[in-house]
């Protein structure tokens, strides 16, 4: 699939030696950059661009409730020369772009929906080179991105070998747990056709996440017989379960390469602040970049709550009834990586270089996690001039001219590195 529209060697031997966390090479300047007539193409877009991204932001996508934002986002590939757009029955706006030859397809994505729920005010703010909006980077500066590079490509009618599947995902954040792309991947229409996987997501044109970090996600709920604080004093007490359960998890001795964390996220439960109460819910997050070390901290944290249960039955009278456990998988995000030395990395990293950007490999958890986990070669990068206080409703992009086009080029420059183009 993979042929070589640039010279590569140089990157990959860079490439090979970047370690995964925020490194820094020496690269070559020239390979990997976007040819001259794609580069003005963008630079001639800016202002629709920053059009497309301010419409974008301020149609609402909150979790689970992202139709508004996947049909506008179909029009809107409508209007950019792609006539074959449907969004599929979990809601992933998808976009196919024929190669020139059947066989496999190539995905660009990135994610329609936000961290913000249904009712949150968003209004797109601009102080000079400034935009702020809740959500503005994480996604709608991808998905404008996109919007830029089909313009491009059907502008100047570029071929390429390698079909381009644009999908435009649901259920990115939080509790989506991936849901979006997981579909495309075991459900979807091109499930069995995609040889690559390109999301779009951050502000960083630099950062290159070649590694998925995966996550378990457990709600436990702690029942008891609960009672009243004074008159059944003695009795078992859920919270006191949940309470050892946090320490046992807290005492988990985790590896810091690959790094390993967990967080007790959320407590909820009972009833008045003199009743013992009958169900106290703790809610927990475990992650990894490696799947045996998630598989052991999971073991280990599930353990604890077991232990805490049987610990609080044993000290305290369960004349009126025992502490009981329900565990429930709440969030499920697989580990996995693509080789720092596979020609897609090598790419991203030639395509960031040529921009002026420094590129670095890194982890985190996006949609590429479920390709990755499959073995399908894939990775997330960076778009853009760089922003900040993403999750947070003072989240803003930079937007500087000649800065923010050359990051929005880097994806162009790994789309047609990896799809075996004709020239301009």
């Amino acid at each position: 699939m993979i042929g070589r529209m640039f010279t590569w060697a140089g990157a990959m031997v860079m490439a090979s030696a970047l370690p995964l966390a925020a490194a820094q090479a020496e690269v070559p300047s020239a390979s990997g950059a976007v040819p001259a007539p794609l580069l003005a193409d963008l630079n001639r877009q800016y202002d629709q661009i920053i059009s497309d991204l301010i419409r974008i932001t301020e149609t609402p996508a909150p979790p689970f409730k992202e139709q508004a934002r996947a049909e506008l986002f179909a029009a809107m590939l409508r209007d950019a020369g792609l006539p074959n757009v449907t969004i599929d029955e979990e809601g992933n706006v998808l976009a196919l772009r024929p190669g020139t030859q059947d066989g496999p397809v190539f995905v660009v994505s990135a994610h329609l929906d936000t961290v913000f729920p249904e009712g949150t005010a968003i209004t797109v703010t601009r102080e000079g080179d400034r935009l702020m909006a809740p959500g503005i980077g994480d996604d709608s500066l991808g998905l404008a991105s996109m919007l830029a590079w089909v313009r491009a490509l059907e502008h100047h009618k570029i071929a390429t070998e390698t079909a381009i599947l644009f999908v435009a995902t649901v259920g990115e954040e939080g509790a989506g747990d991936l849901r979006g792309v997981r579909h495309l991947f075991t459900k979807g229409e091109y499930q069995a056709r995609i040889s690559g996987f390109l999301s779009i997501d951050n502000s960083d044109a630099a950062r290159i996440v070649r590694a998925a970090v995966g996550s378990r996600r457990y709600r436990l709920v702690f029942k008891g017989p609960g009672g009243h604080s004074y008159g059944a004093f003695g009795i078992v007490n859920p919270m006191a379960a949940m309470a050892e359960t946090v320490r046992g998890i807290y005492a988990i001795d985790v590896p810091t390469e690959p790094k390993t964390t967990y967080a007790a996220s959320i407590v909820s439960g009972g009833r008045s602040v003199n009743s013992i109460p009958d169900e106290i819910v703790l809610e927990i997050d475990m992650r990894s970049s490696e799947p045996e070390a998630l598989a052991a901290l999971e073991g280990a944290a599930l353990a604890a709550a077991n232990t805490a249960v049987a610990g609080e039955n044993a000290a305290r009278s369960v004349a009126a009834g025992a502490v009981s456990l329900d565990m429930e998988l709440i969030g499920d995000r697989p580990a996995g990586s693509t080789p720092a030395d596979h020609a897609l990395v090598v790419d991203a990293v030639s395509a960031s270089a040529a921009a002026g950007f420094i590129p670095r490999l890194d982890a985190s958890s996006t949609d590429a996690n479920i390709p990755m986990s499959l073995g399908i070669p894939a990775l997330t990068v960076g778009t853009g001039a760089g922003g900040g206080r993403a999750h947070s409703l003072d989240e803003y992009l930079e937007i500087g001219r000649e800065r923010f086009i050359a990051g929005v080029s880097v994806g162009l420059g790994i789309i047609l590195a990896q799809t075996e183009p004709s020239a301009p």
